[in-house]
C-alpha cells in the first residue's frame, strides 16, 4: 500500500513538473523565511537590517547573546547556540557576526565564550565554529559520559573580514583566522591561520600566501 502511494504522489510530482509551480515555491520560500525572521528577531540580541534567517533552523539557542550585522543571510537548517548555562554550569557566550555574511546550509555555530566574525564571510555547506568542546580531554574526564561532562573553552575564536571557508570545515576554540584567508573544504582548523593565505587539511596547514 506505502509503495503505491508512493507512486501516485510522484506521478503528481511529475504532473506539476509541467506547471509554473516550482517558480512559485522559489517566490515563496523567501518570503516565508521573512516571515520567520521576524517572529524570532526580537530574541537577538542584535539583528541587523536586511539579516535573514531561512525557514527554518535546525536550532536556536541563547539569541540574546547573539548579535548579527546587517545583510547576512543563514541558510537551511542553520544552528545557532550560545550557552549560558550547562549542567549548571554557568556561562557568559558572546557571538558577534559582522556585515554581508553568508553562512551555507546545515552550518553550527556554538559559543560558550565568544566568537566573533568579521564582515562578508561566506561559508559552504556543513561548516562547524565551535569555541567548546563536552570536557578536557584529560584521563578524570575520559571516564565520563560525553553528554555528562561540562562544557569547555581552550578559548575564543576571531575570524577577520573577506573569508571563504569551504564544505565541512571544522574550526575549533582557540583560533584566530585573518583577513581574506581561504579555508579548503574539509579542512579542521585547530591552529592560528595568518591573514591573506590559503590553508587546508587536517589539521589546516597553510599551503599558500596570496
Amino acid at each position: 500500500m506505502i509503495r503505491y502511494i508512493k507512486l501516485i504522489a510522484e506521478f503528481i510530482g511529475k504532473i506539476l513538473s509541467y506547471t509554473h509551480l516550482r517558480k512559485i515555491s522559489n517566490v515563496i520560500k523567501p518570503i516565508i523565511s521573512h516571515i520567520y525572521t521576524g517572529m524570532i528577531r526580537n530574541e537577538f540580541q542584535h539583528l541587523g537590517c536586511d539579516s535573514v534567517i531561512s525557514y527554518r533552523a535546525k536550532k536556536l539557542k541563547g539569541m540574546n547573546h547573539i548579535s548579527v550585522g546587517n545583510n547576512a543571510q543563514f541558510s537551511d537548517g542553520i544552528t545557532l547556540t550560545a550557552w549560558d548555562s550547562y549542567m549548571d554550569i554557568k556561562y557568559n557566550p558572546s557571538i558577534v557576526i559582522g556585515d554581508n555574511c553568508r553562512f551555507g546550509s546545515n552550518s553550527h555555530i556554538s559559543a560558550i565564550n565568544s566568537i566573533k566574525i568579521g564582515n562578508n564571510l561566506l561559508t559552504g555547506s556543513n561548516v562547524l565554529i565551535t569555541d567548546n568542546a563536552h570536557g578536557k580531554s584529560d584521563d578524570e574526564t575520559t571516564c565520563i559520559p560525553p553528554s555528562k561532562r561540562t562544557l569547555f573553552s581552550k578559548g575564543p575564536i576571531c575570524i577577520g573580514n573577506n573569508v571563504w571557508i569551504g564544505n565541512n570545515v571544522c574550526i575549533l576554540p582557540g583560533v584566530r583566522i585573518g583577513d581574506g584567508v581561504i579555508i579548503g573544504a574539509n579542512s579542521v582548523v585547530t591552529k592560528d591561520i595568518p591573514a591573506y593565505t590559503i590553508a587546508a587539511g587536517i589539521p589546516a596547514k597553510v599551503i599558500e600566501t596570496k
